[in-house]
């Protein structure tokens, strides 16, 4: 009797061991095996958010690594933890809708109907056009600047009513510099005005060449604050107008309708040394201060040390030539002389800014309403000044000697810096006012969507 029971015990001991051996077996080995189809399957749903950028997506993959290693054991809050994760990713995905919807929500079309908005556009923007043939009929682009798409029409087939609106924001580019352009420029906003009155859009901005002189009277009635549908006016030269909340300075910018180009740098116009001291090709107005630095040029054979070619008649158009002569010019001289013209601001300076010579501007008001404003006395070129133009800007041309003398004590390295420095001031520049322009766009067009 005792045998059979100690056979019994036995028997049970060694039934509860195999028992104990078999679950033991299911909890570890059994979740072993799950483990891998669990790993296969996480990766796919993070593989499209990798995919938007390189960068982060090498941070997430290594940030899934801790989780696949804590598989393998097991994890008795491994269903909460899941929940969590899902949620999440859940969140993850609106915040990124939300942003993707951002930045494709803000449409503005800009339509060109002036040379300057090819300097907005191709310099500033650095957008380009379809057809790139300048005499094409019809050219577009289109182009992101943070969460706005732009897109872009210019040419002679841009006619009033004779093409498609489909945007609810349009900027307007015009010329209002002589009494042919406003008129032109007039059509063109009653015809917006009535596509504001019959609510095919809905706010309305303009760059304006404005009058040389500064007398631009003639656009005050479309502007909203007196009654009008316009809402921001950026407009060229020193405007005793301007007050940054709805009427901006916007610059001048190089002669695009002269068709001088976008300048890439090169290794060449930064490291060589430039055969002349300054340059100076242009047209000289009688008794006009031109006249003045033509004389100062001609003392001591000044005018030997520097690319000199003038003219008595102004041209609107270059041909390929003079064009080209232009550039060179502007290439081989260290200075480029700006004295004024009509205003103080002209397309030279920017053309020099291209080439890496610097500009000796002529820092002097001229006749006409141009002058300070409420928000600023530094005219004129209020806009460069305010942005640390690295110029050098004189009174009066008698001070050019001393300049030139100083000049040829600068050895070669010191000019490769200032001219390092001169063309990443100009990019910075044009990139600031891309951001300013696309800021000041939003902030008024969107909190008055809101209003």
């Amino acid at each position: 009797m005792r045998l059979t029971r100690k056979r019994l015990c036995s028997f049970l001991i060694a039934l509860y061991c195999l028992f104990s051996l078999y679950a033991a077996y299911h909890v570890f080995f059994g979740r072993r095996r799950r483990a891998p189809a669990a790993s296969l399957r996480g990766p796919r749903k993070g593989a499209a958010p990798a995919r938007e950028g390189r960068g982060r997506g090498r941070i997430r993959s290594c940030g899934l690594e801790p989780s696949t290693l804590g598989s393998e054991e097991w994890n008795p809050w491994e269903e909460d933890e899941k929940q969590e994760q899902q949620h999440r990713f859940k969140t993850s995905l609106q915040i990124l809708n939300k942003s993707t919807k951002g930045k494709t929500d803000f449409r503005v079309q800009i339509w060109g109907k002036a040379a300057i908005g090819l300097y907005l556009w191709e310099h500033i923007f650095e957008g380009s056009l379809d057809p790139t043939d300048v005499t094409a009929q019809w050219r577009e682009g289109n182009a992101f600047v943070g969460r706005t798409h732009y897109s872009f029409i210019t040419g002679p087939a841009v006619v009033p009513g004779y093409f498609s609106v489909d945007v609810n924001n349009v900027v307007l580019i015009l010329n209002g510099r002589e009494k042919a352009k406003v008129f032109y420029a007039t059509q063109w906003l009653l015809y917006v005005q009535n596509l504001v009155q019959t609510q095919k859009i809905q706010h309305v901005a303009v760059v304006l060449l404005g009058n040389e002189h500064c007398n631009n009277e003639w656009i005050k009635q479309f502007l909203r604050r007196n009654g009008g549908f316009v809402e921001l006016l950026f407009i060229i030269y020193d405007s005793p107008w301007i007050n940054d909340m709805d009427i901006f300075q916007w610059p001048l910018g190089v002669a695009t309708y002269r068709n001088f180009p976008v300048v890439e740098a090169s290794w060449s116009m930064l490291h060589n040394e430039r055969p002349y001291l300054c340059n100076f090709l242009g047209t000289i107005y009688e008794n006009s201060s031109r006249q003045a630095l033509m004389n100062i040029l001609k003392q001591d054979e000044i005018d030997k040390l520097c690319w000199v070619s003038v003219r008595e008649q102004w041209q609107p158009q270059e041909t390929n030539e003079s064009l080209k002569n232009y550039q060179e010019a502007l290439l081989q001289s260290d200075l480029t002389l700006c004295p004024v013209g009509v205003n103080t601001e002209c397309y030279r300076i920017y053309e020099a800014c291209s080439y890496g010579s610097i500009p000796v501007v002529e820092d002097v008001m001229t006749a006409g309403s141009c002058g300070d404003t409420s928000v600023s006395h530094n005219a004129p070129l209020r806009l460069l000044k305010s942005m640390g133009a690295p110029f050098i800007f004189i009174k009066n041309w008698k001070e050019l000697p001393i300049i030139l003398e100083k000049e040829k004590t600068i050895i070669l390295q010191e000019k490769i810096q200032r001219r390092k420095m001169l063309l990443h001031w100009y990019q910075h520049f044009k990139t600031e006012l891309k951001m300013r322009f696309t800021h000041i766009l939003e902030s008024s067009f969107l909190m008055n969507n809101k209003g």
